[in-house]
This record gives C-alpha cells, sequence and structure tokens, in this order.
C-alpha cells in the first residue's frame, strides 16, 4: 500500500528567515562583511571546508574576545528573535488541513549549514517534526561553546533526508550514526522520497535538490523548488545560473509563503495534487 505520508524539507537560512548567522554576528557587532570575507580566505587558500570555517571562526572570535562568550542557550534565546518569513505559521497550517481531508498526513522538517541551537529557538520550531543544523558544544553543560560537534555541509544533508524516507527514530540515530546505512526495503520506507518536496535558497541545497528530484522518468521523483530574493540582483542572477538553468529545481520564488504568493500558492497545490495521487496510487493498490 501506497505511504499516506508527506515530507516538506526546508533549509533555514534565506528560506524560512534571513540569514541567521549573519543576524547573530551582527547582534554581536561583528563586520559581517569582513567575518564571510576571512571564512572564504580559510576556503580557498587552506582549504577548509566551508561550513568548518565559518564555525572555526565563531569560535576564534570568542577565545579572542572580540564577541562576547556564547552558550547554547544564549543562541536558543537568539532563534526566538529571528521572523518567521511572510505567511510561514498559516501556511504550515493549512498544508496540514488539505493532506488531512485527503486522508495524507503531512511533516516538516530543517535541514540546515546553520547553528542547532538558533533553530530550535526559532519560533516556530515545534511546528517542524526534527531539525538539523551545526553543534556546538561546551566543556560544561551551561559554559561557552568551544568546539565544534556537528557540521553539516553539502552531501552530509542528503543523510536526514535518508533518516527521513527510513523512518528512523532520531533519538536512536543521534547515539547511533550508522544506523542511517542499514538497508530498508523500498515497500517499508515511510516516506518515499516521490513524496517529498524540498526547498532551498543555495548550492549548499543541491545534494538534496538532486537526490529528491532525480532524474525524469524515476518512479520515486520528487520535487525541489528553490527560492531567491528578487530584490538582490546578486541573488536572482546566482539562483538562475546554478539553480534553474541547470534544471536543479523545478521551479525558482521568493519565499513568501501566503496564499497570493508565488510559493504560498504553489505549494498548496502541490501538496493537495500529491495527496490526490497518494490515494489514486492507494486505490489502485488495493484493486490489485
Amino acid at each position: 500500500m501506497a505511504s499516506s505520508k508527506i515530507a516538506l524539507i526546508f533549509d533555514f537560512d534565506d528560506t524560512l528567515t534571513d540569514d541567521s548567522t549573519s543576524a547573530l554576528l551582527s547582534s554581536l557587532g561583528v563586520d559581517i562583511k569582513a567575518f564571510w570575507k576571512e571564512a572564504n580566505r580559510l576556503v580557498t587558500d587552506e582549504l577548509w571546508d566551508p561550513t568548518l570555517a565559518y564555525l572555526h571562526l565563531i569560535l576564534r572570535n570568542i577565545e579572542q574576545g572580540k564577541i562576547p562568550a556564547l552558550t547554547n542557550e544564549k543562541l536558543r534565546a537568539f532563534g526566538k528573535t529571528l521572523k518567521p518569513y511572510p505567511g510561514l505559521k498559516d501556511f504550515l497550517k493549512d498544508l496540514r488541513s488539505i493532506a488531512s481531508k485527503q486522508f495524507c498526513e503531512i511533516e516538516f522538517y530543517i535541514v540546515s549549514g546553520g547553528i542547532q541551537d538558533i533553530l530550535d529557538g526559532f519560533q516556530l520550531r515545534s511546528e517542524f517534526s526534527a531539525a538539523w543544523g551545526c553543534q556546538l558544544a561546551a566543556e560544561t553543560p551551561e559554559g561557552p561553546v568551544k568546539f565544534v560537534k556537528r557540521a553539516i555541509s553539502f552531501t552530509e544533508k542528503t543523510r536526514y533526508l535518508f533518516e527521513i524516507n527510513k523512518g528512523l527514530d532520531t533519538n536512536l540515530v543521534a547515539r547511533n550514526p550508522y544506523l542511517v546505512n542499514d538497508n530498508v526495503p523500498a515497500e517499508k520506507r515511510r516516506v518515499p522520497f516521490k513524496n517529498m518536496i524540498y526547498i532551498g535558497d543555495g548550492l549548499t541545497d543541491v545534494p538534496c535538490f538532486s537526490l529528491v528530484q532525480k532524474k525524469p522518468g524515476d518512479d520515486d521523483r520528487g520535487l525541489a523548488f528553490g527560492v531567491f530574493k528578487p530584490e538582490q540582483e546578486e541573488s536572482a542572477k546566482k539562483a538562475w545560473v546554478k539553480l534553474l538553468a541547470p534544471a536543479r529545481v523545478t521551479s525558482l520564488h521568493a519565499p513568501r509563503y501566503r496564499k497570493k504568493d508565488d510559493l504560498g500558492a504553489l505549494l498548496r497545490t502541490v501538496v493537495a495534487t500529491l495527496c490526490v495521487d497518494i490515494r489514486t496510487a492507494s486505490a489502485t493498490a488495493i484493486g490489485h
């Protein structure tokens, strides 16, 4: 019988809210342009992984006293200050209602290269079944962060899509990460990729775009949508050249989720259509 579960998976920064790392650093008085210039230098000149580069710079600035010490609690508190993009709360509510009326269930997830505690503090975090981000650790539970505990970058993001696909318990996988590699027969996977919709804004999302959307004609092909900021010329140009022209996403939209917004209207229709497809597939399977 076809799975009636749908997963709508979001990147976080510039997809659900403005760039959280830049917002955090700006609130601490850091020169954002200089920070990201140095992070890029570490990548190009010293061959750092981009995610590790920016996390390292944050910790180095704390150690050198250039920014105040940060605790996990302070990071979560900062996450509460981030404003969701227009219409997001009602959008999530509407999709649940659309799915429920078609006897389907929709779940929401976040997979991000941002900082986990900021994600966990986000005011709509309770709407999401799970959220995965980079983790910073302290020597003591309430002490300042000093170490990188987890980094999520590029293809690492796809690991969490497989956790969703296989229906793995997040607490169990956190204790035993190798569980994600267990073989689960296709018919027993909780959320097929064809029931997934992925939304992201940049090159770090390309592996997830590719995994979910795959090639035309694939029986387990989901949908991927890109977001960009129309008011920023460079954002629009980059989105076209890197995402839409190579057919990595179905379409590009501003990250606005109200009923009359392009993306909000489109995704409501996509979910309704997917629910009909799921019901049709289930009826066909029962008929056989």
